[in-house]
């Protein structure tokens, strides 16, 4: 899989209706695929078991990165948008008008508990309320559950309730006005406490018959208005951790095999309500029924056949323990049956043909319940609990026969001091609903419906008030239990508007290409293929400067070959001027840079020099500037001037683009620091104006490190204000003083005020102006987009929906970096200096740096094209793995050199310029004539350069006289 043009012909990437590229298909792949399709059609016509086993190997076969890229697209017109709650969390009024005691009221009274679900969220009182919420969220169902003992006190009809029967009739009349379906719930683990005091609960035959008799109340009461009914949530949470850990009510942990006798009554009672419902309720109320069961998702820790049948049994312990039965031969799983023997009850005949097909659609829950939690590693049978709704979504298609799937219940939670922001529920609800799309859009799986849950913060089961997971934030500490919209509602809401991702013209890959003269590059910390030859002539007795301008050589035609006509690495001041006197200099190592950037305008590659890298590991100072104080030396500014005289006199005859300092706005440099860096490249930068502009006519600039801000709330104004301010921080620190107005960002200044911290160093008159205006290009590094924490008060976040690698992949995030330049600093020169991705250096077929290239040139083309930006150039980062691990283009594998798949798809991108328009006319660009050192002299000084040609011939006969005469062998440089 290729993507971009194919080299030789470049033909736009085809793009599918989301606006993805597409892959390019080779005759064989696309033949292969077709039977594959073919096989797989006729072996999925039916269920087979095990058919769900499928599933590990079937995405650890999707293309990556592509598939893990967001989808742009929507639901279904008729896709269910849903919200939901449980009556013990929620409701409260736990004794009035006539409600018995249930096994939660119990239960939260039971051993050392303090904290009950009396009060929750005291629904009962505020329907008004929770009603105002589901309509603004604009849902179309909402799910909720009935308390059982709140119609019936004791459990049974004889108990009857009106009062309480009469809170859900109001609640659906409600529901009626705003145009919301309902879905209701029968039994969400609040049993009755009476049938568990005198008949031990689930753990009794007898309930089902008493649930058939609750639920033949329910449909002939509320039917006429309900067409989707659960009869019980969770049976797993209800049999294992009810009746077997204990953690939940009614907390009983005495028998090891009783939750399975539990679990064979709960089925048993569905399949009895379900079968009432069928015979006399269906034909007039035309309504759907089933159980909804939750489940984790597993991921096998070794890639081993045995592992991903581990995987299957762990599912079919959690999910399969009650799908099997319902939805394919009405027994349980044959792992389950093998692995328990007796211990698993067994069902007769009869029994089995009254269970089996008693779904009409399957119910799933998924997200932070405790069917996800395992509790221990008891089910995990070895293997990894994972969170992917997805993967879950396709395997239940898969083992159970293509069932329509209703999600009832999906979302995740935060720390119950939360108040309505909640980036963290916001996010994990994007992931889960992204992954439903692409289950639906790409999987093919019929997902019919998604719940968020839940509606309002309520009691959180075991977990009490210590989680919230509402949508709605809950001030449990007001008379009326006060009701606000969360940052998740307000997302939620408009996902429900839009039904989904629609896709906007500036997802889309764009076609077109980029200026003749664009800069192409590729970036290094230093040259990095010829590391090991620099140090060997640092050596005393190293090899001569020749045998390093042959390893220099090879190094050029390795740049080369990617096709790029600029390359960029940094000089080591340290190296250089070793003693910190420019008068007494590394001239061997000077001969080697010279020796190596005149090598690359041979190449025709232009040679892009950064003075001095900043980096955390070393200073890379002289010795005598090395010390304690180091950038806040007073003297250190002019020492760099002196450092940048000494190479653009030395090399700037094959130099014309100049970074001073790169990257200088690191979080760990100190403001003072940061300072004295902005003087010394202010020096560095009027030295080359004023002494060698005018001679060499080269250009000087310094790299930022730019990485985009995004607030955590797009749609929150509130948030806009909090990520210019990072921006200024990281950003405009730097930029602001060279670019603009000669002084630290005003906002910038005055937030440091606010907190009463550090103060930034004062610009006077003489350094404002010193400093002001010393660029002829801005030039970004950008790696990623993320949120800067702690002392400006935002939080780091990242949006579970994005590619990470170990940094978020996020394209669009370069797009608006550039458009941040143009509308602080208006139509400026830019550079992207360095772009690129890590990947693990083993993977020659580097997929992801593929896709990464692809992408994020094309929103630079986009910035370029569309948005106006003054954009010159582009270059990759890095050239290989030598000194960059996981980021080259190039691989090494002891001393042999391996090209990665990346270079190919980088030097195509380069050799039509851009995504040219298919079948548009070919751009047509000046072929440019082979660089003349020194020509720039007789353009600037006619007369200076004749006499230089003149004293070149003089000199060159003389060289030919002594290598004749003393037969010696001759220096590169």
């Amino acid at each position: 899989l290729e993507l971009g043009c194919k080299a030789g012909s470049c033909v736009p990437q085809p793009v599918s209706k989301t606006g993805h590229p597409k892959p390019v298909l080779s005759v064989t792949m696309k033949g292969f695929l077709t039977f594959v399709t073919f096989l797989a059609f006729f072996t999925s016509v039916t269920a087979k078991p095990n058919a769900g086993l499928k599933t590990w190997g079937r995405f650890n076969k999707m293309p990556y990165p592509g598939d893990k890229a967001f989808l742009y697209d929507t639901f279904p017109k008729d896709f269910i948008w849903a919200v939901g709650t449980a009556a013990y969390q929620v409701e409260g009024a736990f004794e009035k008008d006539g409600k018995g005691l249930s096994i939660w009221d119990t239960f939260t009274r039971g051993g050392t508990r303090m904290i009950t679900g009396d009060v929750g969220s005291d629904s009962y009182h505020n329907i008004h309320a929770d009603i105002r919420a589901i309509k603004q969220l604009g849902v179309s169902h909402y799910r909720f559950s009935l308390s059982w003992s709140r119609i019936f006190p004791n459990g049974t009809r004889g108990s009857y309730n009106d009062i309480g029967t009469n809170y859900y009739r109001t609640l659906l009349k409600k529901l009626k006005e705003i145009r919301v379906q309902p879905v209701v719930t029968l039994y969400h683990w609040d049993l009755p406490d009476h049938l568990q005091q005198t008949l031990g609960g689930w753990s009794n035959p007898e309930l089902v018959g008493i649930f058939k008799d609750y639920a033949d109340f329910c449909f002939q009461t509320f039917g006429d208005d309900v067409k989707y009914w659960i009869t019980i949530d969770n049976p797993f949470v209800v049999a294992r951790h009810g009746y077997g850990t204990g953690v939940v009510a009614p907390g009983i942990k005495t028998d090891p095999d009783l939750p399975f006798r539990v679990g064979h009554n709960l089925l048993k009672a569905h399949a009895a309500a379900w079968h009432l419902y069928d015979r006399h309720y269906r034909p007039r109320q035309h309504g759907k029924l089933s159980m909804a069961l939750a489940s984790h998702w597993i991921k096998p820790s070794r890639t081993r056949l045995e592992s991903l049948r581990q995987c299957q049994c762990s599912l079919d312990h959690v999910l399969g323990w009650f799908a099997r039965p319902l939805f394919t031969d009405g027994d349980y799983p044959p792992c389950m049956k093998a692995r328990l023997g007796s211990r698993l009850p067994s069902f007769t005949p009869e029994e089995r043909e009254q269970v089996k097909g008693t779904a009409d659609f399957f119910a799933l829950s998924h997200g932070a319940a405790l069917s996800f939690h395992l509790i221990n590693d008891s089910l995990k049978f070895g293997q990894q609990e994972d969170l992917d709704l997805r993967m879950l979504l396709y395997w239940v298609n898969m083992e159970y026969d293509k069932p329509p799937i209703f999600v009832v219940q999906s979302g995740w939670y935060v720390l119950g001091n939360t108040k309505t922001e909640d980036p963290k529920h916001m996010y994990y609800l994007k992931r889960f609903i992204a992954e439903a799309l692409k289950s639906i859009i790409i999987d093919e799986v019929n997902v019919i419906g998604y719940t968020a849950w839940s509606l309002i913060d309520g009691f959180e089961w075991h977990r009490e008030y210590g989680i919230r997971r509402g949508l709605y934030f809950v001030d449990f500490n007001t008379p009326d239990m006060k009701r606000e919209p969360k940052t998740s509602a307000t997302f939620y809401r408009n996902i429900i508007q839009k039904n989904g991702f629609p896709e906007l013209p500036e997802n889309r890959p764009a076609q077109g290409v980029f200026p003749c003269d664009f800069a192409w590059g590729v970036s290094a910390n230093s040259i990095q293929v010829c590391v090991a030859v620099c140090a060997r002539l640092l050596r005393p007795g190293g090899n001569s400067g020749c045998t390093a301008c042959k390893t220099l050589t090879v190094s050029v035609l390795i740049t080369k070959q990617i096709g790029v006509n600029h390359f960029h690495f940094s000089l080591n001041w340290s190296a250089l001027v070793p003693t910190g006197d420019v008068a007494h200099p590394n001239t061997t190592l000077l001969g080697y840079y010279r020796c190596f950037t005149r090598q690359l305008l041979q190449a025709n590659v232009t040679p892009v020099v950064t003075l001095w890298h900043h980096t955390r590991q070393r200073s890379s100072l002289p010795a005598p500037l090395d010390t304690a104080d180091r950038w806040l030396n007073r003297e250190t500014p002019g020492a760099f001037a002196d450092y940048a005289r000494l190479c653009y006199r030395e090399l700037g005859a094959h130099v014309k683009m100049w970074i001073t300092l790169n990257e200088p706005n690191d979080e760990m440099v100190s403001y003072q620091e940061g300072h004295q860096m902005l003087l010394a490249h202010a020096l560095a930068w009027h030295a080359y104006d004023h002494e060698f502009r005018r001679a060499q006519g080269g250009k000087v600039s310094l790299a930022l490190h730019m990485d985009w801000v995004e607030p955590a709330f797009s749609f929150s104004r509130e948030d806009v204000e909090p990520a210019k301010r990072v921006l200024d921080f990281c950003v405009g620190w730097f930029a602001e003083p060279i670019f603009g107005s000669g002084d630290y960002p005003v906002g910038m200044r005055g937030w440091l005020r606010q907190l009463n911290s550090l103060e930034l160093p004062v610009f006077n008159e003489e350094d404002r102006q010193l400093v002001k205006g010393t660029y002829d290009f801005f030039a970004i590094s950008h790696f990623r987009i993320h949120l800067y924490p702690a002392m400006l008060e935002v939080q780091h976040m990242i949006d579970t929906t994005w590619i990470m690698s170990p940094r978020p992949v996020v394209p669009w995030g370069l797009r608006k970096a550039l458009n941040w330049v143009k509308e602080h600093y208006s139509d400026v020169p830019v550079y992207v200096m360095a772009n690129g991705v890590q990947e693990d250096p083993a993977r020659f077929k580097d997929s992801l740096r593929v896709y990464y290239l692809y992408n994020y040139i094309n929103e630079a083309l986009k910035a370029y094209t569309l948005d106006g930006v003054n954009l010159k150039g582009y270059f990759a980062y890095a050239l290989n793995d030598q000194r960059d691990p996981g980021f080259g283009l190039y691989g090494q594998v002891h001393d042999e050199v391996i090209v990665k798949a990346s270079l190919s798809n980088y030097r195509n991108i380069i050799e039509h310029n851009g995504f040219p328009i298919q079948g548009a006319a070919p751009q047509q660009c000046p072929s440019l004539a082979p660089p003349c050192l020194g020509c720039h002299v007789l353009v600037k000084s006619p007369v200076v350069g004749f006499l230089t040609l003149v004293g070149s011939g003089v000199l060159i006969t003389l060289g030919l006289i002594i290598y004749y005469t003393a037969k010696r062998h001759k220096e590169c440089y």
